[in-house]
């Protein structure tokens, strides 16, 4: 996977590093996507993967009639800028990426095709002006994280009822911070729950983000959405391990990797339908006649070894409703 990260930061300020000579003869023979993330290649592998499919579903196989240029900014927000301005200037037919990447993107064109993936709203971000008719170069999918605040919790509450507080840890940095701290204490008050909003915007903050809630006897802990927590997720799962604090979190990759429960709409079938979109677009369709998608695939999965681990009986009727329960 091709990348650019602060190494080169420098050099592509000041115009020393060009697109590599590979894509611009590739550029000639085949159309070249543009991949923009602000977390890191390690923890989106399964998302790659998923665009893929989604690109091959309609014929576009990578390296036979298109090939994909990477750009990972490793939680470097401020190299976004930079990335795509590189991947606009190698004349890439699309630009993909989620909410950090995709305003980027934005603001460094009015005329490439972008193509976001995100669970915030576009319209409010600024991305679209419209769901139905996004108008100008961007359109895309959204996996509804935010608005799964109250739903989260309340099954954060069936499975430790008498937990009196939950302590909610949410990047300050993600563009609708605000609103999902409003709407998970909301959230908790409508089932009675005191709520302690912990901020984290750097891998530093992390351990003291926990001391905090520890200190402050919160019984349960809620993650909040974002690449930056999703590249993190297994220092996150093993801080709330060690800390004894049931938690859940965004979507399965995390269940997958150690955490107590997650529910949240399926990201990889987010990007799949990226895929979809981005060979629409290659295929000849504008961007802003494509209406954004919303994503339909919405998984619970509870780890039942790291409940055991903890100590924590699962309520038989939540795992009745789980999609799927980790042994």
């Amino acid at each position: 996977m091709a990348q650019i990260g602060r190494r080169e930061f420098i050099g592509l300020l000041g115009g020393a590093a060009a697109w590599p000579v590979a894509a611009r003869g590739q550029q000639m023979a085949m159309p070249v996507i543009g991949f923009l993330r602000n977390a890191s290649a390690d923890s989106a592998t399964h998302l790659v993967r998923a665009f893929r499919q989604g690109l091959a579903e309609a014929g576009f196989i990578e390296g036979q009639n298109f090939s994909i240029e990477y750009r990972w900014a490793d939680g470097q927000n401020d190299l976004l800028p930079v990335l795509a301005a590189d991947l606009i200037r190698g004349q890439a037919a699309a630009i993909v990426g989620n909410i950090e990447s995709a305003l980027a993107a934005k603001a460094a064109t009015t005329t490439t095709p972008v193509v976001f993936v995100t669970g915030s709203d576009p319209i409010r971000t600024g991305l679209v002006a419209s769901l139905n008719r996004p108008g100008g170069n961007v359109t895309g999918v959204v996996f509804t994280s935010n608005d799964l605040t109250a739903k989260r919790l309340g099954l954060l509450h069936e499975l430790v009822p008498n937990s009196p507080s939950v302590a909610v840890l949410l990047n300050p940095q993600a563009p609708e911070f605000q609103r999902n701290a409003a709407e998970a204490e909301q959230a908790g008050g409508t089932i009675g729950k005191k709520v302690l909003i912990v901020k984290a915007a750097n891998e530093s903050d992390f351990v003291p983000a926990f001391a905090t809630i520890v200190e402050a006897g919160a019984g349960a802990l809620l993650i909040g959405g974002g690449a930056f927590f999703n590249s993190h997720r297994r220092q996150i799962i093993t801080l709330a391990a060690r800390h004894a604090l049931p938690a859940s979190y965004v979507n399965r990759e995390y269940a997958d990797a150690g955490g107590l429960m997650s529910y949240g709409a399926s990201q990889p079938d987010a990007y799949r339908r990226a895929g979809n979109y981005v060979a629409r677009i290659l295929a000849g369709a504008k961007p802003g006649d494509l209406p954004v998608e919303l994503a339909s695939k919405f998984d619970m999965v509870i780890n039942l070894a790291s409940a055991k681990a903890l100590g924590i009986e699962i309520p038989p009727m939540l795992l009745a409703r789980a999609d799927e329960v980790i042994e």
